[in-house]
């Protein structure tokens, strides 16, 4: 694939706008000898990324991820508040799919799972021990591994990674690990249109290079062979099911009833649930 080629669908992207710098606290030192960035949209799917990014070297890009994370981490995250994934309300997601049978539990893990936050939920209030996987980052607390097993996973979890890829492979190396008859779990942002602002606060963050379309995730899901989603305005996240969403609709309208609110909404193919920016 040629580097000005949509990772989704192969179109050229066409630059959209550069970005001269960034507004976060401490984000001048990280960033010094990144800026300005360049980003690119595709025509067609509407999926954004940073050229300047792709075009780093692995080093160069490990070493901006693990800069960020632990200096975002030691500061107890207090310049990122926004940006803190909802892992309580992503936790009770993968239980109540799990204990109403739309997901298979037998053998979870959670990719880029960072220091293990939702991995600790799960296992102090849900007794639920899954495995946890991360190129940059480990903590002593969670069980990591390094042996993925390609194809072995009932459950992937992928929270706030889709948003940091580079490359087409990044996003098919998740894929590859999830069983035939498996489930992708994602937390990341995903609108209808990104917009064409330097500024917007999701691309403020020096490690966010990717952002995500309705239509892009459309293409990834089908390309990948999922047929229906379901997705939480809780926990801010979707889940990718091989099942048609007629044979699961009465499940989930029976979650909600029983919740007493829209906690979970579905449909085939992706749930473009967010229509705008």
């Amino acid at each position: 694939m040629k580097n000005d080629e949509c990772i989704i669908c192969n179109t050229k992207t066409m630059p959209y706008f550069n970005k001269e710098r960034y507004n976060i606290p401490n984000a001048e030192e990280l960033t010094r000898e990144l800026v300005p960035v360049e980003f690119h949209r595709c025509p067609c799917c509407g999926f954004v990324i940073s050229k300047t990014h792709q075009n780093l070297t692995a080093a160069q890009w490990g070493e901006i991820n693990s800069d960020f994370h632990h200096d975002n981490e030691n500061n107890d995250r207090k310049n990122l508040g926004f940006n803190q994934p909802p892992f309580v309300e992503q936790a009770f997601m993968i239980e109540l799919l799990a204990r109403n049978n739309l997901i298979d539990d037998s053998a979870i893990l959670d990719y880029a799972s960072g220091y293990g936050r939702l991995s600790h939920i799960l296992k102090k209030y849900y007794g639920r021990e899954i495995k946890c996987y991360d190129k940059y980052i480990k903590s002593l607390e969670q069980h990591y591994i390094d042996d993925l097993k390609a194809g072995s996973w009932s459950l992937v979890i992928n929270s706030a990674m889709f948003e940091h890829i580079l490359t087409r492979r990044d996003l098919d190396a998740v894929n590859e690990l999830i069983a035939h008859s498996g489930a992708l779990f994602v937390h990341t942002v995903i609108v209808e249109e990104v917009p064409q602002d330097p500024n917007w606060f999701y691309l403020d963050i020096p490690v966010h290079t990717a952002v995500h379309t309705n239509k892009s995730m459309s293409l990834l899901m089908e390309q990948w062979g999922f047929n229906s989603s379901i997705y939480s305005p809780k926990s801010k996240s979707w889940v990718l099911l091989r099942q048609n969403y007629e044979d699961i609709k009465p499940i989930v309208e029976s979650i909600n009833r029983e919740l007493q609110t829209s906690w979970l909404w579905g449909k085939q193919g992706f749930m473009d649930y967010w229509k705008t920016c």
